[in-house]
């Protein structure tokens, strides 16, 4: 860790803070926390925040031996690169965690009911003016749900909290960027929650993405047939005429150009050589195989059209080897920086 400035200096400094919510506290999150941090000489002028459990990520670094002095904080308190600064949330409303009594790999309500509040706080904590900008760790849809959260996931909960209805997921790398029309829906259900207003309302979403929070200026937006070869003009399927050639012909701005639609196949190569700055998926895993088999380690999920900025890591709990000291922290240092490069480029457009 760095350690040529005081916490003084390092303060007045600082551009803003990022908040990195510590995710499910049985999972890989509070480990790739305290990796992200051993791993970093210092942070730039962004500070970050950890918005979770103090008696947990310490004894995850003593079972880690990562050493690492971790202190509360409060808005208004002197930051430094030698520490992690954790805010935790306000007892009650079901959360009440007992870190001593926790196991790896476990998930229950109350790792729910902690998961949900260390989301509530750093959304709290944007709109207060103390955070710019949150990064997630991965949580247990199962566990929030039995805390009595029913979202699908990170991004609907975050919508819910932020009253937004114009929201979507964009997977970020540096080879390759894909959003998505439908996200955690069943495979057989996807063709009938397709609809043109809501392929145009995703296509302009990555378009004012990719211009307001990644800084291109006149993004090219690729956009992914449905059906094998594009549907054929309708030999395999007719999504293609009725519903996506009619949103791309509507989604025609002056700030972005729009192509497709294109044959799943080949569009993401395309995108990888240049062609395109982005693409458009119908569907999760048509966007998310070929993001993941590129961006494995160091893809970003990225939360459209919110009023605050959110990045995340793009992978889940890893139950299975959290609390064993080998998950990596890629993806989690990736997220950091993308959300300093989105706080930078709102600023500037």
């Amino acid at each position: 860790m760095q350690n040529t400035q005081d916490a003084k200096d390092i303060s007045s400094n600082r551009v803003g803070l990022i908040g990195i919510t510590m995710g499910c506290p049985v999972g890989i999150g509070p480990e790739i926390i305290l990796r992200f941090m051993e791993m970093q000489e210092g942070f730039g002028q962004f500070t970050p925040i950890v918005i979770g459990d103090i008696a947990l990520l310490r004894r995850c670094a003593k079972e880690l031996q990562v050493p690492i002095e971790i202190v509360q904080w409060q808005p208004g308190d002197p930051v430094s690169d030698q520490k992690l600064h954790v805010v935790e949330p306000e007892a009650g409303e079901g959360y009440s965690l007992h870190a001593e009594s926790l196991h790896w790999g476990e998930p229950d309500k109350e790792t729910g009911h902690a998961a949900a509040a260390y989301i509530t706080k750093a959304v709290q904590l944007i709109r207060q003016g103390v955070l710019d900008a949150m990064v997630t760790c991965p949580i247990a849809k199962y566990a929030m749900q039995l805390a009595g959260y029913n979202f699908p996931g990170h991004t609907e909960m975050l919508a819910s909290l932020c009253n937004s209805n114009n929201f979507g997921m964009m997977m970020a790398g540096k080879r390759l960027k894909v959003s998505l029309v439908t996200i955690h829906t069943p495979l057989a259900k996807v063709p009938e929650q397709l609809s043109q207003d809501e392929i145009m309302r995703i296509i302009n979403l990555t378009g004012e993405t990719l211009v307001r929070d990644l800084g291109i200026a006149s993004p090219r937006i690729a956009v992914a047939g449905l059906n094998p070869h594009s549907g054929e003009v309708g030999l395999f399927g007719e999504e293609e005429n009725r519903m996506i050639e009619p949103a791309i012909s509507a989604a025609v701005s002056g700030k972005w150009k729009v192509f497709g639609p294109l044959p799943p196949d080949t569009v993401f190569k395309k995108a990888m050589d240049n062609e395109f700055d982005a693409v458009v998926a119908m569907y999760h895993d048509q966007g998310l195989i070929p993001f993941k088999l590129v961006h494995f380690e160091d893809g970003v999920n990225l939360t459209m059209g919110l009023p605050i900025i959110r990045t995340s890591v793009d992978h889940g709990t890893a139950y299975d080897i959290a609390g064993q000291g080998i998950a990596s922290a890629s993806s989690l240092e990736a997220s950091f920086a993308l959300a300093g490069q989105i706080i930078y480029n709102r600023k500037n457009y």
